[in-house]
């Protein structure tokens, strides 16, 4: 088999170097990208070569991790890491305690990708080259193992050695991976703690938050991306939150979400199969809610997958057009209000194409974003995310709010929300549009309006969450919400 070269990576003596790989992930999906609501990402992506060896030539403990290392490579190749898990044949295989392991570790090796690295490039003379990025990941998890989780060293050790051994592109690297993951479970486990906040964030990101934020607010931001969100419910009915929580062993936050811990199974909880609640993060559930009473009137929900706030508005007594240009998404809708008897109408298309038989007393539209306020469940966002991504969706969200507006009635309300934290994908779209369009006059939120604490509203009036938010409470997603009238 062919070993490294003599002028390739190689285990290092010393304990200081450079980290080993600075990215190697191909730009993935927007969330809900497409102008209608849709994805825009490589869903089927295969593995770049098949395994030469079967999971139980691997050995015991293996399939876990051969599923983690196959969802990274699909990342890797483009793939959100919901996608890579719907479409990885080996994590579906798996069930129980095996599934939920490979599902943290893949998640956690994103999620902590800077700072594995780090602590491996105290191992490795050189970065590896790209046609050994298996063994790189195979190595991160190897690492994340040892540092991050409670697995015995030589179980890391011995597993990462065998994976590499599995593929015909890494089994060269196999005596380097075996070599480094042996260092790394020797390595204090408090040796991340030491690094920097900032290590786990992409430079272009953490520029942008410094700006928008602040140095102080920037490293909170980091810092709670670091762990999983927590598990928030919406009942279907407002008034039953104290009960679930009650029942579930859970808390109510801003009076109406019920929140849990992040390993929560809802499929199992009383009440899941029934519809009495849907999985909403708290943050997500604020924007319908600033569209006041709308009981009676016709909402258009306008990129409405995966349906939360659809869900929310028909509970609420609207009449509700729910709108996504994803078929696939707007099924998923379809099957959240047949599961909690509610009803809205649904409508494949692209907003900007939407052509409705009369215009909407009250628009919501939660236009596509970069969803970097959801880092904390979906850590793919650090990976296939760029700068660039932001100035293109500014301009899809711009064009969107320009034909909601044109959908709403004189004297109607439009709710503009993204799960964003990057300021072109929030106010200053807000901005924007206020000195664009001549009859939008911006009405502040009030702050206790809808439960929220005064730190969540902006000094413009807009709601602004934060994942550094509620930090004692488990954080919630960044979130932008901004309401204008329709002056008539």
């Amino acid at each position: 088999m062919r070993k490294p070269h003599s002028g390739g990576p190689r285990e290092k003596s010393a304990t200081k170097g450079r980290p080993p790989s600075k990215g190697g992930f191909n730009k993935g999906g927007f969330n809900k990208a497409r102008a209608g609501g849709s994805r825009d990402g490589a869903r089927s992506a295969p593995p770049p070569t098949a395994a030469t060896a079967s999971t139980d030539a691997i050995g015991a403990g293996a399939a876990p991790r051969q599923a983690a290392l196959d969802v990274l490579a699909l990342v890797r190749a483009g793939a959100s890491l919901d996608e890579a898990l719907a479409d990885c044949r080996r994590f579906d295989a798996l069930e129980g305690a095996d599934r939920a392991f490979a599902r943290a570790l893949a998640s956690t090796v994103l999620r902590r990708q800077g700072a594995l690295d780090h602590v491996l490039g105290d191992f490795i003379d050189r970065p590896l080259p790209k046609r050994a990025a298996r063994a790189m990941d195979a190595l991160r998890l190897a690492a994340a193992q040892s540092l991050l989780f409670d697995t015995p060293d030589h179980a890391a050790v011995s597993t990462a050695t065998a994976l590499a051994k599995a593929y015909r592109e890494t089994q060269g690297y196999a005596g380097l991976v075996n070599a480094v993951a042996r260092k790394v479970a020797r390595a204090p486990k408090t040796r991340l703690a030491t690094l920097p906040a900032r290590v786990d964030t992409p430079a272009w990101l953490w520029r942008s938050w410094e700006r928008a934020y602040g140095p102080a607010t920037a490293r909170a931001i980091a810092a709670a991306h670091t762990a999983a969100a927590p598990t928030d419910l919406t009942p279907r009915d407002p008034a039953a939150a104290p009960a679930f929580a009650e029942a579930f062993g859970g808390r109510v936050l801003f009076g109406r979400t019920v929140r849990l811990d992040p390993r929560t199974d809802v499929k199992a909880l009383d009440g899941f199969e029934s519809g009495g609640f849907w999985v909403q993060d708290a943050a997500a559930s604020l924007p319908a809610r600033l569209l006041g009473d709308v009981a009676g009137k016709r909402v258009f929900d306008l990129c409405a997958a995966p349906g939360g706030k659809t869900m929310q508005l028909a509970a609420a007594g609207a009449h509700v057009i729910a709108v996504d240009a994803d078929g696939t998404r707007l099924k998923r809708v379809r099957e959240n209000l047949d599961r909690t008897g509610l009803d809205a109408e649904t409508v494949k298309a692209d907003v900007r194409r939407f052509a409705p038989d009369a215009p909407a007393d009250a628009i919501l539209l939660d236009a596509p974003c970069t969803a970097t306020g959801t880092i904390r469940r979906h850590p793919d966002i650090l990976r296939n995310r760029t700068a660039d991504d932001v100035a293109t969706l500014a301009r899809v969200q711009a064009e969107l709010l320009d034909k909601a507006w044109a959908l709403l009635k004189p004297g109607g309300v439009l709710v503009f929300a993204t799960c964003s934290i990057q300021p072109e994908e929030g106010a200053a779209q807000i901005d924007a549009a206020t000195a664009r369009l001549a009859n939008a006059r911006r009405v502040p939120v009030t702050p206790g309006e809808i439960d929220v604490p005064e730190a969540l509203v902006s000094a413009a009036g807009d709601l602004r969450t934060l994942p550094s938010h509620l930090a004692g409470d488990g954080g919630i997603d960044g979130f932008f919400a901004a309401r204008l009238v329709k002056e008539e």
